[in-house]
């Protein structure tokens, strides 16, 4: 039986310059970013060891994502994980700033 993905909240750290997902009042999940202009840098994700496997991630990166489209912004991505998703979310391929895309790392 798969896991059951817990309610997870995603806010915008706007001092911490993260995306911070959480369940309850606890982080136990964060895409850091930095702005560049009209663009958002995402430079990695990370989710707590206990927490991972349960689609927390998933559920960070497509909300941050819904939010950089929202702001009419485009992503320069430097994340393996969230370059990942979007290989598999091809909806949100078109945030990817073409003139700077970024160099994703490995997970």
């Amino acid at each position: 039986m798969a896991a059951q993905t817990p309610e997870v909240t995603v806010r915008d750290n706007t001092e911490s310059l993260c995306y911070d997902a959480l369940i309850g009042d606890e982080v136990v999940g964060t895409i850091v970013y930095e702005h560049s202009g009209p663009r958002m840098v995402f430079m990695h994700t990370i989710v707590d060891p206990e927490f991972r496997g349960q689609g927390i991630g998933t559920t960070l990166v497509k909300r941050a994502l819904d939010d950089v489209r929202a702001r009419g912004m485009t992503l320069t991505n430097y994340c393996g994980f969230v370059s990942g998703f979007i290989a598999a979310h091809p909806d949100y391929a078109d945030l990817v700033d073409a003139e700077h895309p970024g160099h994703p790392h490995g997970r």
